[in-house]
C-alpha cells in the first residue's frame, strides 16, 4: 500500500515551508507513523552527504532527522547548487551531472528529471506510511507553470492535499494568499485544502477577523496560525537568515568573539550553528560593509564558487584585513572552500567552478589547490593530528564529518596536515586532511561538521579562552545532537498546538495518532 501524502506550498520563498514540513514530520513520528520528507527539486548551497556518498539538500536532512530516520537522496532527488548568474550545478540522486543555465534546465533537462522524481517518490511511498512533501517558491509563478516539477505537478502526481503557507511577519499575507489562489488554474486551486498563517506575532483574538475574511473570501479553511517562535533553533535551508545577520551586527558581552566571513556564495553555513549555541560565544557574520574588528577567531566558510568569492574578498578589502590580523596573531580557520582560499594559489584549468583559470590565494598556508571535474562526496572519520595552541588540546581525538569538494590540495614544506582520515563512507583509508602553519594559529580542513563534536568544539573554544587569559569552561551537560532533538520536539509542540491536527489527519484519510497520548505536550 502506498503512503498517504500531504504537501506544504507557499505564497513565496522563505515563508517557512521547510520548517513546517519538519514539524509535521516530527508530529507524525511522535504519533506512531513511519513518515519521510520529500522535495522533488531543491535549490540550495547548504547540502549534506549521506552514508553512501550522495549529496542532498540540508532541509530534507533536517526533516528526516525530525522524522527519526536516516537521510536518503530519494527525499531530494534533484538538487540545484547555484554557481553564478542564472546557472547551477545539477545534482541528480546525489551525484553531479553538470552545470546548466536556467534556460537549459527549464527548457530541456527538467522534463528528464521528472521521470527520476516520479521514481524517487514511488520508492518512498512504498517504504513509509506518510510522505510530507515540500514545495518551492510559489505555485503561482505563471511563467513556470507549464514546466515546473516541484509544486502542483508533484501534488497531482502524489494525490496530495496542499496546505498553503504565508509569512505574516513580512506583511501582506492576506493579499499573498488571495493572489496566489487567484493565479492558480481551477484544478490546482481545488487541491488547496487548508491555509496556514506562519510567523505570527500578536494577539490571536485580534487576528480572528482576518481569519474569517480569508475563509469567506476563498472558501478554504485556515487550519492554523503558527506563532513566530524563539528560544530554539531549526537549521536554515539555503542562506543565513536575516535574523541571524541582524543579531550578529549587535554588540554582545559574551567572552569569545568569532567572525565568520559571509561569502557571496557561502555554503554549509550550518557548520557554525553549534558555535552560536555556546553560552560564551558570539558569532558575527561579516559581509560587505560590516566591520571585522579584532575577533578572537576568524573562520572562512565553504563556498560553491571559491575563486569568485576570493575575488570578492579582495575587492572588498576583507582579504587584506584578514591577512593583517593573521600576521598579528589572530587565529584563522578555513573550512573547505575557505581552506582553499588560505593557500598560495587556486587553479581551475577545467573551469569547474569559475571562468578564472588561476588566482593567488591569501598566502596564509603553504598549499596550492587545483579544481578537477570529479566531485568528492563522502562521510569521514578522522583523528586530529595538528599541533600548536589550537589543535594540540584535541590531538589524537576522533572526529566525524563529511566532505563536499572538487578541489585537490597539495601541501608545501611549510605546512603539515591538521587531521588524518581513517574511514571514508565506511571503508578504511589512510590519508592526511587539511593543513596548518608552523605556528599552529592558521589551519584548514575539508571536513564539514567538525564543530558538531562537543569535545572538539569545547577544546577549541577553551584554547581561545586561554589566549585571552580566561579560565576554560567545562563541557555542557547537553550534547549538540541531544539539543537538536529537543528543538525538534519543541518545534512540534508549537506547531501541534497551532494547527488543527484533527482536520489535517482528515485530509490524509487517517484516523489520527496511533500512539496513546501522542506526545502532544512534548517540549
Amino acid at each position: 500500500m502506498l503512503a498517504r501524502t500531504i504537501m506544504v506550498q507557499g505564497t513565496a520563498s522563505h515563508v517557512g515551508k521547510s520548517v513546517l514540513v519538519a514539524a509535521l514530520c516530527r508530529i507524525f513520528y511522535q504519533d506512531g507513523y513511519r513518515v519521510a520528507p520529500f522535495k522533488s527539486q531543491n535549490m540550495a548551497l547548504n547540502s549534506f552527504v549521506t552514508r553512501d556518498g550522495g549529496e542532498m539538500g540540508r532541509a530534507q536532512v533536517v526533516q528526516a532527522e525530525a522524522a527519526g530516520i536516516e537521510p536518503h537522496v530519494d527525499m531530494n532527488p534533484i538538487l540545484l547548487k547555484p554557481t553564478g548568474q542564472a546557472s547551477s550545478q545539477v545534482i541528480v540522486l546525489g551525484r553531479p551531472v553538470g552545470n546548466l543555465s536556467a534556460r537549459e534546465y527549464h527548457n530541456g533537462y527538467a522534463q528528464k528529471a521528472w521521470e527520476i522524481i516520479c521514481q524517487a517518490l514511488d520508492r518512498l511511498r512504498r517504504c513509509y506510511e506518510i510522505v510530507a512533501i515540500e514545495g518551492a517558491g510559489s505555485p503561482a509563478e505563471v511563467n513556470l507553470q507549464a514546466t515546473e516539477i516541484v509544486n502542483m505537478r508533484v501534488a497531482r502526481l502524489a494525490g496530495a492535499p496542499v496546505l498553503l503557507a504565508a509569512d505574516i511577519d513580512k506583511g501582506g499575507a492576506l493579499a499573498a494568499v488571495v493572489g496566489t489562489l487567484e493565479l492558480l488554474p481551477e484544478e490546482d486551486r481545488r487541491r488547496v485544502a487548508g491555509i496556514i498563517i506562519n510567523k505570527f506575532r500578536g494577539d490571536l483574538k485580534l487576528f480572528q477577523p482576518a481569519v474569517d475574511f480569508l475563509e469567506a473570501k476563498t472558501g478554504i479553511p485556515v487550519v492554523g496560525v503558527v506563532p513566530y517562535f524563539e528560544g530554539f533553533r531549526v537549521q536554515e535551508e539555503d542562506t543565513v537568515s536575516e535574523e541571524t545577520l541582524r543579531r550578529s551586527r549587535t554588540s554582545s558581552r559574551r567572552e569569545v568573539e568569532i567572525a565568520v566571513i559571509h561569502l557571496p556564495h557561502i555554503s554549509n553555513f550550518t557548520d557554525f550553528d553549534p558555535l552560536e549555541d555556546e553560552p560564551d560565544v558570539n558569532v558575527r557574520y561579516i559581509g560587505k560593509g560590516t566591520p571585522l574588528g579584532r575577533p578572537d577567531l576568524i573562520i572562512l566558510p565553504g563556498s560553491k564558487n571559491t575563486i569568485e568569492d576570493l575575488v570578492s574578498l579582495k575587492r572588498s578589502g576583507l582579504a587584506g584585513e584578514i591577512c593583517r590580523l593573521a600576521r598579528e596573531g589572530v587565529p584563522v580557520i578555513g573550512i573547505c572552500g575557505g581552506f582553499q582560499m588560505l593557500g598560495k594559489e587556486l587553479a581551475d584549468p577545467y573551469h569547474t567552478e569559475s571562468s578564472i583559470p588561476r588566482i593567488e590565494g591569501l598566502g596564509l598556508l603553504d598549499i596550492s589547490t587545483a579544481f578537477e571535474p570529479e566531485k568528492v562526496t563522502t562521510q569521514v572519520e578522522a583523528t586530529v593530528t595538528g599541533r600548536g595552541p589550537l589543535l594540540s588540546p584535541a590531538r589524537g581525538q576522533r572526529v566525524v564529518g563529511y566532505e563536499i569538494h572538487m578541489g585537490r590540495t597539495r601541501l608545501g614544506p611549510g605546512a603539515v596536515p591538521a587531521f588524518h582520515i581513517h574511514r571514508r563512507s565506511g571503508e578504511a583509508v589512510d590519508c592526511p586532511d587539511g593543513a596548518q602553519d608552523e605556528q599552529g594559529l592558521v589551519f584548514g580542513t575539508y571536513i564539514h561538521g567538525l564543530f558538531d563534536d562537543d569535545g572538539f568544539r569545547r577544546q577549541l573554544l577553551n584554547a581561545l579562552r586561554l589566549r585571552k587569559g580566561l579560565a576554560p569552561l567545562e563541557q555542557g551537560g547537553t550534547s549538540h545532537l541531544e539539543q537538536r532533538e529537543r528543538d525538534y520536539d519543541r518545534l512540534a509542540a508549537v506547531v501541534r498546538g497551532s494547527l488543527d491536527m484533527g482536520r489535517i489527519y482528515q485530509f490524509l484519510g487517517l484516523p489520527g495518532p496511533k500512539t496513546r497520548g501522542s506526545m502532544a505536550g512534548a517540549v
